[in-house]
């Protein structure tokens, strides 16, 4: 099982990239926003329900996955909310389990960045949309312990596809068969 850690900031291209892998690979996507938005729905973003619901979420997935053999890419954006260490917690539950971790950053330049942040294509999920709260948030980035990096992309300069090879061919990664969302029974077949 191979398990590929996603991680910058915002309008970064995570969860492009992450398709790409997913449709190149068959490796299942989860993005970190499917448990943000559930939580969100219920608790405050920032409370400690909502922290601590969220990691419980995340490495009971990463977990899961890695203990039956699907190979998974998360995405990731480091932010003040996670606590310290998470990235060591994560690579515990995947290797424990017989899994292999590859953790990405991908690098976008600010002025890429303050472009993307208000594409129509963030609105899928409730991502950050605002060019004065990333500012804001750029500015208290000193506080926020980062995921290491095997491998670091500058998105700017390389396309979703391009970065998805990249990453294929630096970790040797090879294609699975999708696990599919639902039994065949249950889809009329």
């Amino acid at each position: 099982m191979d398990f590929v850690f996603l991680h910058g900031g915002a309008a970064a291209g995570k969860l492009t990239v992450a398709r790409e892998l997913g449709a190149s690979l068959g490796f299942a996507v989860f993005h970190n926003h499917l448990i943000v938005d559930a939580l969100t729905s219920v608790f405050t973003f920032g409370t400690a329900p909502f922290v601590r619901l969220r990691e419980q979420f995340w490495l009971a997935t990463f977990e899961e996955a890695a203990g039956n053999g699907i190979s998974t890419v998360f995405t990731f954006a480091p932010e003040s909310t996670v606590q310290a260490g998470f990235s060591e917690r994560v690579r515990s539950s995947v290797e424990a389990h017989g899994g292999r971790i590859h953790f990405v950053e991908l690098k976008v330049s600010p002025q890429e960045q303050e472009r993307r942040i208000t594409l129509p294509s963030r609105t899928e999920f409730a991502k950050l949309a605002s060019v004065e709260t990333l500012r804001r948030l750029r500015a208290e980035q000193s506080v926020i312990e980062l995921p290491p990096s095997d491998l670091t992309i500058d998105t700017d300069r390389t396309s979703p596809a391009e970065a998805a090879d990249l990453i294929i061919g630096t970790f040797g990664l090879s294609p699975v068969s999708p696990v599919p969302r639902y039994p065949r029974s249950a889809q009329g077949d």
